[in-house]
């Protein structure tokens, strides 16, 4: 598509929204009778149009009601508020984008599994919220120079002998019986935190990036220990299944962000040997799926990423989506909208960057028109029907 092709798209489909209330036009229910194949099949040839990928979150529900954000609130302190406030966005979700979207049920605590120790704590650090009401849960450092690292492992290693005693609360037999009988099944542990995010988090990045070139031993030492406790945890969990569950959960996923910090040959001593023992043992097969989430100036670590046969990926908005492409060549693509082009609702550059992505990926497809990364506070119901808009009129294969 030529530049002028792209801004004369732009203008018309713009053109048409202001002429329509405010409101692209869209034939709300082909859109998502067509999503729902879509969506099945991101590579089928028999799909009619691009899969839409950013369906906006819970986060949104405060701007687009003109409600001060409150995250602790609405998520721990007061969940029937954040019930109500699902309830009316979703009128409003309805009418503009012809769904109810978010969840309107308070979480039934009859039916939740006690809590699991997290591989943090075999890490022994502390998520602590930080930031009041609008913040968010911190990990907080846990080993502070090569010392305390060595002796960190050390009691690591010492734990993974007797791991199930350490992770699984006092109750667990009998909460298991009880949820079982309900139907329930364990919960499995197939994702993680990633490797370089994780390790930053456990002694510093500035501390973990000098590592390499100050003690690669200990270094590695560190990437072998990480990657026995993430098995071990799987594991243990594995053990408490049903063998036929365990059996089907061939998948693996990362959310590793600051593998950004790396170099290739940094990522390639730390990471790599971490994604091939566990992609190893849970997603070894060419059609199991394996998915990294990393929405952050990555495209240097392609080639490596590369390596790993990758299903899904999510990377950050600087790439695009021809070099994932070329390097992922099997992964469904769940990009390549910028975050911050959505939650400013900057109108524009939504359509813009679905043309882009499109034009790069129709050949191939494979991709999934979503936000490369997260969906913000700020995106709006009119900016979700627009892009839905932009598919129905310019995405159709």
């Amino acid at each position: 598509m030529t530049k002028c092709e792209m801004d004369l798209n732009v203008s018309v489909l713009l053109d048409d929204m202001r002429k329509n209330g405010g409101l692209a036009p869209l034939d709300i229910e082909a859109f998502w009778r067509k999503q729902r194949e879509a969506m099945a099949a991101p590579f089928g040839d028999k799909i009619e149009q691009c899969p839409f990928g950013a369906t906006l979150t819970w986060e949104c529900v405060f701007d687009e009601l003109g409600v001060e954000q409150d995250w602790w609130r609405f998520q721990y302190s007061e969940p029937a508020w954040g019930v109500e406030l699902c309830r009316r966005y979703n009128d409003k979700a309805e009418k503009i984008v012809g769904r109810r979207i978010l969840p309107e049920k308070l979480p039934d605590l009859a039916r939740q599994w006690p809590r699991v120790k997290e591989l943090y704590d075999i890490f022994e650090a502390e998520n602590v919220w930080e930031g009041g009401a609008s913040g968010s849960w911190w990990l907080k450092q846990s080993a502070h120079d090569e010392a305390s690292l060595a002796a960190l492992l050390d009691r690591v290693e010492r734990r993974l002998e007797n791991l199930r005693d350490f992770l699984l609360p006092e109750n667990w037999a009998s909460e298991k019986a009880r949820l079982t009988a309900l139907g329930l099944k364990v919960p499995l542990y197939r994702g993680q935190r990633g490797p370089c995010t994780f390790a930053c988090s456990i002694f510093g990045a500035e501390n973990l990036l000098m590592l390499y070139y100050d003690n690669p031993d200990l270094l590695r030492r560190f990437s072998d220990v990480l990657a026995r406790a993430i098995l071990a945890r799987a594991g243990v969990l594995d053990a408490e299944a049903q063998a036929e569950d365990v059996a089907r959960a061939r998948h693996w996923s990362w959310a590793d962000d600051n593998c950004c910090l790396f170099s290739p040959e940094m990522y390639d001593f730390f990471a790599m040997p971490i994604h091939r023992a566990v992609f190893g043992h849970y997603a070894p097969e060419p059609g199991n799926h394996r998915f990294q989430h990393s929405d952050s100036a990555m495209g240097h670590l392609l080639p490596l990423l590369g390596e790993l046969d990758l299903r899904g990926v999510n990377f950050g908005p600087t790439l695009r989506v021809r070099d994932i492409r070329q390097h992922c060549p099997r992964a469904v693509i769940h990009g390549q909208l910028a975050p911050f082009t959505y939650s400013r609702n900057d109108e524009e550059g939504m359509v813009r960057e679905f043309l882009r992505d499109f034009a790069e990926a129709r050949e191939q497809r494979g991709l999934v028109f979503a936000t490369a990364g997260s969906i913000n506070n700020g995106s709006r119901l009119t900016g979700m029907r627009l892009i839905m808009a932009a598919i129905e009129r310019y995405g159709q294969f």
